[in-house]
């Protein structure tokens, strides 16, 4: 029995520390440049309106029209992103009451997650912004496959790139106090 549980644990050891990819992407950290992620330009147009988006197909994070993009990473089966939803919605509504509405915009990112799955945790949760699939985990694994809800904040610059000023796992818990604490950062 001991020997067939030692087999056991060396075997699956063996797959574990060889199966893993040699250069497995790290997650992006505050001071670090957000990955220049492609996602599809939504078809709603009050969404692309939002982002600033025109034309179809596709379009890069760094050519949302804000100076600041708080990006969320999240999946419909997570219960601390369904538990999150309210929260992150009110954020949304903070930004404009605030009037940042044009200088802090909020994305989600659905890891995992079908386009029907994504309009389904949109439906439920009144999610005011717009929110995109990552049906192949493509986006999920360009930034190092975070754990959810997890929240990235990058400043925009007039040249195109752009500098994290908030990475982190789990809630944000305090709309307000978060927003304050971007507005800090990213010095808007």
């Amino acid at each position: 029995m001991r020997r067939g549980f030692f087999l056991f644990l060396i075997i699956t050891m063996y797959f574990i520390c060889f199966s893993l990819p040699a250069q497995a992407v790290v997650c992006p950290e505050k001071g670090d440049s957000f990955p220049e992620l492609k996602l599809p330009v939504p078809e709603n147009a009050a969404e692309k309106n939002y982002l600033g988006l025109k034309g179809k197909g596709s379009f890069k994070v760094s050519q949302i029209k804000s100076d600041a993009v708080i990006v969320e990473i999240f999946s419909m089966y997570c219960p601390y992103c369904q538990k999150e939803a309210p929260v992150v919605n009110r954020l949304f509504q903070a930004i404009e009451k605030r009037g940042l509405k044009d200088k802090i915009k909020i994305i989600g990112v659905g890891a995992g997650n079908t386009p029907f799955e994504v309009d389904f945790f949109k439906n439920q949760y009144a999610v005011p912004f717009p929110l995109f699939p990552d049906e192949s985990f493509d986006v999920h694994k360009a930034i190092g496959d975070v754990r959810t809800p997890y929240f990235f904040v990058f400043k925009l610059y007039p040249d195109g790139s752009n500098k994290i000023v908030y990475s982190k796992a789990g809630s944000i818990q305090d709309p307000n106090q978060f927003l304050d604490l971007i507005i800090k950062e990213a010095g808007l």
